[in-house]
């Protein structure tokens, strides 16, 4: 029976150059905030400001109208709101933040056709045509809310 000698460890050798530097990793893609979530940003400010002046409105107590019951005032404060915090959270690109400035959007853009229709019915002229202007701040917010860049910017 042959002996079996014992299995060293190859000895470990030492070099006086020095080791190669490990491959660089690339760096991990830094996050960079697409063009679109300020603008998207700024609109949901807009449609927040739109709320606000309507309220005001609604509460100038110049307008005569003092028999209006106070819910359509808190109704609007409460859309400002909406809108606002959904403009925070996509400028700050927090998850689902395209979802709440998408959803503050579309109540005010419903509400002010609504009032447009209302007021081209009764042959309220300018006033329907203010109306109408009224409409560009939920509408470039909902269109900019829901574009793909925005959309990804808030679900990363």
């Amino acid at each position: 029976m042959a002996q079996q000698s014992p299995r060293r460890p190859a000895p470990v050798r030492r070099s006086p150059k020095a080791a190669r530097p490990a491959p660089a990793r690339p760096a991990p893609e830094a996050l960079v905030r697409p063009v679109q979530v300020p603008f998207a940003a700024v609109f949901g400010v807009l449609v927040a400001l739109e709320m606000t002046y309507l309220a005001w409105l609604l509460f100038d107590a110049d307008a005569g109208a003092d028999d209006v019951p106070r819910w359509p005032e808190v109704a609007l404060v409460v859309l400002a709101v909406w809108a606002l915090v959904g403009a925070a959270l996509v400028f700050l690109g927090r998850g689902r933040g395209w979802l709440v400035l998408a959803a503050g959007s579309v109540l005010p853009l419903l509400g002010l056709l609504a009032v447009t229709v209302l007021f081209g019915s009764l042959g309220g002229g300018s006033a329907t045509w203010w109306a109408v202007l009224l409409t560009v701040g939920p509408i470039g917010s909902l269109v900019l809310a829901c574009q793909r860049p925005v959309r990804e910017w808030t679900t990363r």
